[in-house]
């Protein structure tokens, strides 16, 4: 486990007692926005005097998400002392004159507070050690919200003397744009705080499914026959964009019905529910998921079997062609996945196309019974279908699909948000009643989370709020499941609270990754526990609005001033 010491900025100034409180001039103000995201600027408060600071009283939960409209906040002008030992320890450190004009003694940057956490008291950091630290938190290098600070990292690199170490100011100039995000992961304050421990669990619980040796791979579409039953993969995104991977991910493999709950969420993302649910229904159908059967009202039970996927299908882009339709879904897909990868394998679709007797006979039938929108081409339409079934992911993109619906629709390593929420809903329950096929309702009872499985070996699970995971591994039980990745989503919920009802009042607690190690993780950061009142503020609504320059927040005794640098960039 990996911990940091507090750095050399002494404690004797973050301890120092908050004495006298002094009323502010009156100031622009600042108002956090309703809209939520992992900002990529540098946000810094700005000082309203000399060896002053706000000091914010108490800001509830529902005082940051209302923004403008919430109730008058007050604020006051607070004069800190140990301002001067301070000044006189950054100048021992190396602060230059410029730093100390642009913030005179208030407490330094976010940027120097993360220099003196991961530097632990060097004057240097090697940045083999800040990547370390960074991957401990779950962030990758390669996460798109860090894309801006890994190409300063490397071009400072090449300027330095030896390539490897960053003083201060190289650090502080390589972490700027992305400062919000790197506070809130080295401050632990992501949905799962000791990712190490986590992961480790999550390691044990993949070696424990491997050993499962039953199963048979998919022969009757012959392009999964090949292969290889030894094939085992996990991978995992929260979303707050934490990843881990563990065994084959990086193979691709095809959706198949994986794809379902997707495309069903594309549909009702472009249309409505109400519309999308004219032509499909909501219930469990209690029958294999290829049977040619309807319901009473003579529409496919749900989008999850393949009379009411076929059906689905027939919703996306009516009207136009299959080459614009497939790429319009694709694009959906690679969204969803944060840009990550997502193919096509051609060779399963011809299979698929070839062996599909089935589903012509379903298509047939749907055909005949007018479950289609008046003008469907079915054969068209069943093209592609197989067409969507043959698209090709890794464990490690499927995750962050996987992650954009346990974030709501809003994909965790870009910010954008790809699906509505009413799209989101309604696939999460969908695919928590009949995502997994003849053992839907065992696996809502004993794992009770979302879940889609396909024929290809992959499982789909979504912990709301928490996280998405895909598990691959070809062999499947009788009822089309993967065996390895049963096992592993059943001892997943055994280990962790994650079952929908596992924290109901009065019931046998679990383990809670999101709250794991309480109190204990504050004690692993220096300074960056000690921050202001107003920068840990900041970090709870990273991207603010600006309001008129003659507006202002104020009661009847106090203004303030938030001033936010580069925010939104």
């Amino acid at each position: 486990m990996l911990h940091f010491r507090a750095s050399a900025v002494p404690k004797e100034f973050f301890n120092a007692t908050l004495k006298c409180v002094l009323p502010c001039s009156r100031q622009k103000s600042w108002f956090p926005s309703r809209r939520s995201s992992f900002g990529a600027a540098s946000v810094r408060a700005r000082a309203v005097g000399p060896h002053l600071k706000v000091l914010h009283a108490a800001p509830s939960r529902s005082t940051l998400r209302t923004g403008p409209s919430a109730a008058p906040v007050r604020y006051y002008c607070v004069k800190t002392e140990g301002a001067v030992e301070l000044d006189e320890h950054l100048k021992k450190d190396g602060v230059g004159s410029e730093d100390k004009r642009r913030n005179p003694g208030i407490l330094p940057s976010l940027e120097d507070l993360l220099f003196y956490t991961v530097a632990e008291g060097q004057e240097k950091i090697p940045a083999h050690k800040f990547l370390t630290a960074l991957k401990t938190t779950g962030l990758r290098t390669g996460d798109p919200r860090l894309k801006e600070c890994m190409e300063t990292l490397k071009e400072t690199l090449k300027k330095t003397s030896d390539g490897v170490t960053l003083d201060r100011q190289q650090f502080k100039k390589c972490v700027q744009s992305n400062i919000v995000l790197l506070t809130q992961a080295f401050r632990k304050k992501f949905v799962i705080p000791d990712f190490q421990s986590f992961t480790s669990h999550i390691d044990e619980l993949y070696e424990n499914a491997k050993k499962l040796t039953g199963g048979q791979v998919a022969d009757y579409i012959p392009q999964l026959a090949k292969f290889s039953p030894d094939l085992w993969a996990v991978s995992l995104c929260t979303v707050d964009g934490q990843r881990h991977t563990v065994g084959d991910t990086k193979v691709p493999f095809c959706l198949q019905s994986c794809v379902k709950p997707l495309k069903y969420a594309v549909a009702v993302h472009d249309h409505s529910t109400e519309y999308v649910h004219s032509f499909i229904g909501k219930e469990p159908s209690g029958l294999r998921f290829n049977k040619l059967f309807l319901n009473e009202d003579d529409k496919p039970h749900n989008p999850m079997v393949n009379a009411g996927a076929i059906v689905c299908t027939s919703l996306i882009k009516q009207g136009a062609s299959n080459a614009e339709k497939f790429d319009y879904v694709v694009n959906f897909l690679k969204r969803m996945a944060g840009t990550e990868y997502v193919g096509f394998s051609n060779a399963t679709f011809q299979s698929e196309r070839e062996s599909g007797d089935r589903n012509f006979a379903i298509g047939y039938y749907l055909k005949e019974k007018k479950c289609f929108p008046e003008g469907t081409d079915m054969t068209s339409v069943l093209d592609f279908y197989f067409q969507l079934c043959s698209i090709e992911v890794t464990c490690e993109s499927a995750s962050v699909m996987a992650a954009t619906l346990a974030n709501g629709g809003i994909c965790p390593i870009t910010g954008e948000r790809v699906l509505s929420p009413e799209a989101v809903r309604n696939t999460l329950s969908l695919m928590h009643s009949c995502g997994m096929y003849d053992f839907s309702g065992q696996f809502a009872f004993h794992v009770g989370l979302p879940a889609k499985s396909g024929v290809a070996g992959g499982i789909l699970l979504v912990v709301p709020n928490v996280m998405g995971v895909m598990c691959w591994s070809p062999p499947l039980d009788k009822l089309g499941n993967s065996v390895r990745g049963i096992q592993f989503c059943t001892d997943l919920v055994e280990l962790f609270n994650f079952h929908n009802y596992d924290n109901l009042r009065h019931f046998a607690k679990k383990h809670d990754p999101r709250r794991e190690g309480g109190d204990q993780r504050q004690q692993s950061y220096g300074p960056m526990d000690y921050e202001s009142l107003q920068q840990e503020l900041a970090l709870k609504a990273p991207l603010w609005k600006k309001v008129s320059p003659t507006e202002s927040h104020q009661d009847s005794s106090t203004t303030v001033v938030y001033r936010m640098d580069n925010v939104g960039k």
